[in-house]
């Protein structure tokens, strides 16, 4: 009987572990399955975003980039028919025309996938930080140290549309004069900096904004560390922390 009660207490042991350790899996299962899950869902909702800039972009090009050549065109051909008493104002209308034109071609540009995939992420930062001293909409400067590493192109794509989207409230919100980025090249990662010196908010009342959430879901994507600070009067923080070699490893894995 000792022998007998022995063996199913053993048994019913082995079936215990057996069945949690099924458990186990099948919950691990799950939680990986769900993981995929969000992650497909979150890279083509990214998608589906790159793909409406794409076009708004081509669209800025193509159609009000024609139509500001035309206007500008058709002001030029009148150059020769006015007086002299709105000769001033004339040239002033055909510059401020002209400098429409170029910030609506740069504009579609910052907005390409395909053109930012060119240049690189370096290039196109530089390219941006140059566009908003142009138009004197801020002060921005973009301090770069360490040795520049190239990586993952649709990477780097979502990295700059977190950073646009910095700029973007910066210039819309903050009341700022001055922006500065900084990227500096660690040997296994890249530490980005964006930071303003405008007005600040309390971190608890915008914990919710759509524009937060997109940036830290983004950052998500890329696997990276992402980290928003601000404080009423002392300017606003963005900081990543996005790992090159670890990124470099798991899409040679994929591929």
């Amino acid at each position: 009987m000792i022998a007998v009660l022995v063996i199913v207490t053993v048994l019913i042991i082995v079936f215990f572990i057996v069945f949690q350790e099924r458990k186990n899996k099948l919950l691990l299962d799950k939680i990986k399955q769900q993981k995929q899950f969000e992650e497909t869902v979150a890279k083509t909702k990214e998608e589906i975003q790159e793909q409406t800039l794409k076009y708004i972009g081509q669209e800025l090009h193509d159609n009000i980039g024609q139509l500001l050549s035309l206007a500008s065109m058709q002001l030029g051909m009148l150059g020769t028919k006015i007086g002299a008493d709105i000769k001033e104002p004339y040239v002033e209308t055909q510059k401020i025309i002209k400098e429409s034109l170029g910030e609506v071609r740069a504009l579609s540009k910052s907005l390409n996938t395909e053109v930012i995939q060119q240049r690189g992420f370096v290039e196109s930062i530089k390219y941006e930080i140059k566009r908003l001293n142009r138009m004197k909409l801020i002060a921005a400067d973009l301090v770069i140290s360490g040795e520049v590493v190239a990586f993952e192109a649709s990477d780097s794509i979502i990295i700059f549309r977190i950073l646009q989207e910095f700029i973007s409230n910066t210039i819309k919100h903050s009341k700022a004069s001055e922006l500065i980025i900084s990227l500096d090249f660690k040997p296994n990662q890249l530490l980005i900096e964006a930071k303003d010196n405008g007005l600040g908010f309390l971190m608890d009342e915008i914990k919710v904004s759509s524009g937060l959430l997109n940036m830290k879901s983004r950052a998500e994507l890329v696997e990276s560390i992402f980290k928003m600070t601000s404080q009423p009067d002392q300017g606003s923080q963005l900081s990543i922390i996005y790992p090159i070699s670890k990124r470099a490893e798991r899409i040679i894995d994929v591929m």
